[in-house]
């Protein structure tokens, strides 16, 4: 045996010149790797290919159900929701013909609940009763006017009636009826122009833009 002969060859392969035997890694091997390779992108594409006809059967993904929801929910908050700036019912505030307003005197000026009822009655309010302030507000009432009634009345009349005059206070009593009572104050001056109060009034029935980004949008 040459001294040139690889060991092991069992003088097989003889090296002469420039040329020497290659040896090379087994091929089973790199066929194991690629079958493998193979075996995961096959089964990632069934795998997709699945969830996609999940989705197809299913009648869309989840934002598509979420929006219809949203869709609805906000058509449901526009007829019932409350404007958080003016207390109101957004969709139907009553009409000044729904409302029977009760017109008091708490100041020192005769004759100033009379005149001031005369005009609510020209504006469309039903007018109750009109005279003197009872004794707990008489000459106690420092604003342009007091609103008063029964809790439900802040969900609409106070609103309306709030347009015909500026600067009023709210306050709920016990009563059960749906009438309102504007006791006049020592702040008050007039009655809003009937022009401005019947912008406000229009406004009031005009539902609030949704805020942007939201479904209502």
């Amino acid at each position: 045996m040459s001294m040139l002969t690889p060991p092991g060859m069992g003088g097989k392969y003889r090296i002469t010149g420039d040329r020497y035997p290659r040896m090379r890694r087994p091929r089973g091997r790199r066929r194991l790797v690629f079958a493998a390779l193979g075996s995961v992108v096959v089964l990632s594409l069934v795998g997709w290919g699945t969830l996609q006809l999940i989705d197809v059967f299913s009648g869309g993904d989840d934002t598509t159900v979420r929006t219809a929801k949203g869709t609805a929910d906000c058509k449901r908050d526009q007829r019932h929701d409350e404007n958080p700036r003016t207390g109101r019912t957004a969709a139907a505030p009553p009409k000044p013909a729904d409302i029977t307003v009760n017109v008091y005197n708490a100041t020192k000026r005769s004759g100033l609940a009379k005149d001031t009822a005369d005009e609510l009655k020209k504006r469309g309010f039903k007018i109750g009763k009109v005279g003197n302030a009872p004794s707990e507000y008489d000459k106690k009432v420092k604003s342009p006017g007091m609103l008063l009634g029964a809790p439900g009345a802040a969900k609409g009349a106070f609103s309306v009636l709030g347009t015909q005059l500026t600067g009023t206070e709210t306050k709920n009593d016990a009563r059960k009826g749906k009438d309102v009572d504007l006791i006049i104050g020592s702040g008050f001056k007039d009655l809003v122009k009937q022009k401005d109060a019947d912008k406000a009034l229009a406004a009031l029935a005009k539902p609030e833009p949704a805020p942007s980004g939201s479904p209502c949008g």
